[in-house]
């Protein structure tokens, strides 16, 4: 009698559900084969787009792991099984760990921002929060920058992303800006043409656009000149160093003197 009604349970029990567990694994298998060729043209669409390498595993990895979880969410409801609880509670976890991770998911909004826009890229040289240096690697929660002296510094996304920047790696060419002081008293026609001279004789510097150079300021211990060339961007600082240290020498040679800061004290003897 037990062993009948046993066949009768698993019997209703079959018919119950085994049209909802076939459909199911029916539901399954072509969702799963669905999620592959979407993240396969998912995979086109970035190559096509030429998004950053380093970003695309992530995206692709995220997406599928999206879908999937809705796959499973849509094949545990068919079976029967009550998916509101469920959901509650997943959702209340996202929410609690998002708000423990919010610098962390500020940081990930952040690189994921930098790596479609591509502000900068690796090799560029940045000035940002308070830091300058070529980038040597872009992360997804942060930005590595190695500076002139060899040191590594780390630079959260979050902020990077948001806050100001200077590349000064964008364009081929730079301005190079130099502030020369002469005596006074000295030949203002000679200086001139002496800082001419040594821009024109300096290949680095380009011809178009024409260096300028003027009397900026009639300054306490000397007549300063401002003196703007272009050159491009890798030779900025070869050359402007190269042209202080020439503008010294030729200065000495040809008898135009380079003040600095003095002070004459009378004393007057009173009888």
């Amino acid at each position: 009698m037990d062993h009948e009604k046993l066949i009768t349970q698993l019997t209703t029990l079959i018919m119950d559900f085994g049209p909802k567990i076939v459909a199911a694994i029916f539901v399954w298998i072509i969702g799963a084969w669905v999620i592959k060729a979407l993240i396969i043209g998912l995979s086109k669409v970035l190559d096509k787009g030429n998004v950053d390498e380093s970003l695309k595993p992530f995206v692709k990895g995220l997406c599928s792991t999206l879908l999937k979880v809705l796959l499973a969410i849509t094949v545990l409801g068919m079976i029967g099984i009550e998916m509101t609880s469920f959901i509650a509670i997943l959702g209340a976890a996202g929410l609690a760990i998002g708000m423990a991770l919010s610098g962390t998911l500020q940081n990930f909004a952040g690189g994921v921002m930098i790596l479609i826009f591509k502000p900068f890229k690796i090799g560029d040289v940045i000035d940002a929060q308070g830091y300058v240096g070529k980038v040597s690697e872009i992360q997804i929660f942060n930005t590595i920058l190695k500076t002139p002296d060899n040191k590594t510094i780390i630079i959260p996304n979050g902020g990077l992303a948001t806050g100001s920047m200077t590349n000064y790696s964008t364009e081929s060419q730079r301005r190079v800006d130099w502030t020369i002081g002469m005596g006074y008293g000295d030949d203002v026609d000679k200086a001139k043409a002496i800082i001419q001279k040594l821009c024109d004789d300096d290949p680095r510097i380009l011809k178009d656009p024409e260096v300028f150079i003027a009397v900026s300021a009639l300054a306490d211990s000397s007549v300063n000149f401002a003196v703007r060339a272009w050159v491009k961007a890798e030779d900025y600082w070869d050359v402007f160093f190269a042209m202080n240290e020439n503008t010294y020498k030729t200065f000495n040679k040809e008898g135009i003197n380079i003040p600095y800061p003095q002070m004459d004290v009378h004393v007057h003897k009173s009888d």
